[in-house]
């Protein structure tokens, strides 16, 4: 690693590590966590902006390095699922965050309303086919959460069978960990009354038109539902392994440069190295010299 890389490999913009201070904890109560705050941030939007770059150009080389580790049969790949309400910066984060990085390393998918051969199989069944190959840094925008937060709230399920998602989400997350994969799960939470403040700018501007829905409405008159159906999700599905990040997202920049951290943690902990050459490089430098 270059001395550039080295100093910007030793930023820590956030007081501590993000895994740890945004961490949900037991029996999380959402109310308590204020979506203007920014834990462990003391600078502005101008700082966290560099800060986000500087994070960018470590994020670039390391997942470079897992990228070409696969190449050579290391199996380390990372999921990060965004999970949030309508309007609470998933988009920006795919682009400002994830899109610091080479796309030719990333998988992105963003999950729908299943069509009828989804539904025809189990919940999980359209998820395993997006998952990220070795090597690869994927990104659930919505995930599988969404069968256990709408079937809730709308009552698509009954009790029972939420339960019994759960568990199967525990299992299914437990086994791509076995299989080496690094699942960060992540909830940006935004106010109810910054919502509306999102959704009166696309109402505004005809340039975001196409981004609302009505039915953007239908959902936010059910916000208390969707506020009781995510802590039960989070504590349902926070496991040692894969536990959840709440990450107040009502000021876009902080959220941003939060889920940088967190990845960029992510791959500090792989560690990730360039493959040795399968070659002889003195030689390999001669045959070229003389070609």
């Amino acid at each position: 690693m270059s001395k550039k890389q080295q100093t910007l490999a030793r930023i820590l913009p956030l007081s501590a590590p993000a895994h740890e201070l945004l961490r949900a904890p037991k029996n999380l109560d959402l109310s308590k966590i204020d979506p203007e705050s920014t834990p462990g941030y003391e600078g502005d939007k101008e700082s966290a902006k560099n800060d986000l770059q500087a994070i960018g150009q470590v994020l670039d080389e390391r997942q470079e390095r897992l990228f070409a580790a696969s190449r050579a049969g290391a199996t380390p790949r990372i999921l990060l699922v965004l999970q949030a309400m309508d309007t609470a910066g998933k988009g920006g984060i795919v682009r400002h965050v994830v899109g610091l990085v080479d796309p030719q390393g990333v998988q992105h998918h963003a999950f729908k309303a299943p069509t009828d051969e989804e539904k025809s199989h189990d919940f999980l069944w359209r998820i395993e086919k997006e998952l990220p190959e070795p090597g690869f840094i994927g990104v659930f925008d919505r995930s599988h959460y969404e069968d256990v937060l709408i079937h809730k709230v709308r009552g698509f399920a009954d009790e029972q069978e939420i339960l019994r998602r759960y568990k199967a989400i525990n299992e299914f997350e437990a086994r791509l960990i076995a299989e080496d994969t690094t699942i960060i799960k992540v909830m940006l939470h935004i106010s109810k009354d910054e919502q509306r403040a999102r959704l009166a700018e696309r109402l505004d501007r005809p340039d975001k038109y196409w981004k609302f829905s009505p039915g953007d409405i239908d959902e936010r008159e059910l916000w208390g539902d969707y506020m009781s159906a995510y802590q039960s999700a989070i504590d349902e599905t926070s496991t040692e392994a894969a536990g959840w990040h709440i990450i107040p997202a009502n000021k876009k920049w902080y959220a941003r440069l939060a889920v940088a951290t967190l990845l960029r943690e992510a791959l500090e902990k792989i560690d990730p190295q360039w493959p040795a050459a399968e070659f002889d490089v003195e030689e390999q430098k001669q045959r070229l010299q003389n070609s």
